[in-house]
């Protein structure tokens, strides 16, 4: 019994993206990819900042946004679980766990991985008659590690080299189906300076960072290959402190996919392009010229207030252009960090579309300082 694998492929790419095909408004051009899970934001802090994370001070979750920062973290060594239900607007078994390491070697270098595991819960399969073949939990999940190195007393570097595998009907018995796998790079640097004005204690950061520069992934065998989300993060913050107890930060953060339009090319003109032609060819081959190629930057912006250094309250907003996906959400979130732990939550407020697939999404982390752990000991 023959089960059209086309159309299971394309239900289940739906579910899992993050809402971009199902929600651009009129006359859209958006550019899809395959594995779009890597493009989720995974912890409850940067997602509570409107997803400005590349320049924004270090965290647990650095990994992510920018992991050139982990050489400036102030602990030695920390690991974080990040962990957010996905699209429960739409169903109630998707969900992205995240789990991050890091390790600071010496002053000026650092190791760190994490995993990163989304679930799309259970699948029913059904042959071209509708009769029951079974049922399956397709899963993607992708293992990184990352070096990262000073380069001056305010500048750093990092590579981080990644493993894609992609699982949407292993065991159902599709004809010519195989599981995605894809390898990918990041290159990223970090800016971090301290600042003396009006007497106050201030840091001005930046960063950028092209992440998942890689292979094309097929679930084929090679016959047809999507590209992989290769994004250009490019951001900056401002923290100041106002006295002893009370301190801001404000990031701001500009990203574009560096994928080609596939509405700009011939069907085979746009499989035989390669990943590194497809991120060339990404910064001008818009149907509609350069203000299309305006509208593919997306634009996220945050707050985060700490009090002692203990209670954080954070707030941001996320715009993607209607024509090109239409992700526009207001984010808030909260933090507690004591000595040897801390624990983060953030929320989403979609302001595009009523009954918006990403309405009530909630994150959660929750991070340990292992040094501040092993000196208690």
């Amino acid at each position: 019994m023959k089960i059209r694998f086309i159309q299971i492929l394309i239900i289940v790419m739906l579910l899992a993206m993050d809402s971009q095909m199902l929600f651009a408004q009129s006359e859209p051009n958006v550019i899809s990819t395959g594995v779009p899970f890597l493009s989720i934001t995974p912890d409850s802090r940067i997602g509570g900042m409107g997803d400005a994370g590349v320049g924004a001070t270090p965290g647990i979750s650095s990994q992510h946004w920018n992991p050139a920062k982990y050489v400036f973290m102030e602990s030695e060594m920390g690991v974080g679980l990040s962990y957010s239900p996905w699209l429960v607007n739409l169903v109630n078994d998707i969900n992205l766990a995240y789990l991050t390491f890091y390790k600071k070697m010496d002053d000026v270098q650092a190791i760190s991985a994490s995993l990163r595991y989304f679930g799309l819960g259970d699948i029913i399969f059904t042959d071209e008659d509708a009769v029951y073949m079974g049922q399956q939990s397709p899963n993607e999940f992708a293992l990184d590690v990352a070096y990262s190195r000073l380069l001056s007393e305010a500048f750093s570097g990092s590579v981080a080299l990644r493993y894609i595998r992609s699982d949407l009907a292993s065991g159902a018995g599709i004809e010519g189906y195989s599981p995605g796998n894809s390898y990918a790079a990041d290159i990223a640097f970090y800016y971090q300076k301290e600042l003396r004005m009006n007497r106050k204690d201030n840091t001005f950061a930046a960063g950028i960072n092209i992440q998942n520069i890689g292979s094309k992934i097929s679930y084929d065998e090679g016959n047809t290959k999507d590209f992989i989300p290769t994004t250009l993060r490019l951001g900056t913050s401002f923290t100041s402190e106002l006295d002893n107890y009370n301190s801001f930060m404000f990031s701001l953060e500009l990203s574009k996919l560096l994928v080609a339009t596939q509405d700009s090319m011939t069907r085979e003109e746009y499989s035989k392009l390669g990943p590194i032609g497809g991120i060339f060819k990404s910064f001008a081959d818009a149907p509609g010229g350069f203000k299309e190629e305006l509208q593919e930057i997306m634009i996220g912006a945050g707050v985060e207030y700490w009090y002692n250094k203990q209670f954080a309250i954070r707030a941001g907003y996320f715009h993607e252009h209607e024509n090109k996906g239409n992700r526009k959400y207001m984010s808030a979130g909260a933090g507690l960090r004591m000595n040897v732990f801390s624990l983060d939550f953030s929320y989403l407020f979609p302001i595009a579309t009523a009954n918006h697939p990403l309405e009530n999404t909630m994150r959660f982390t929750l991070a340990f300082d292992i040094d501040a752990f092993s000196s208690q000991r």
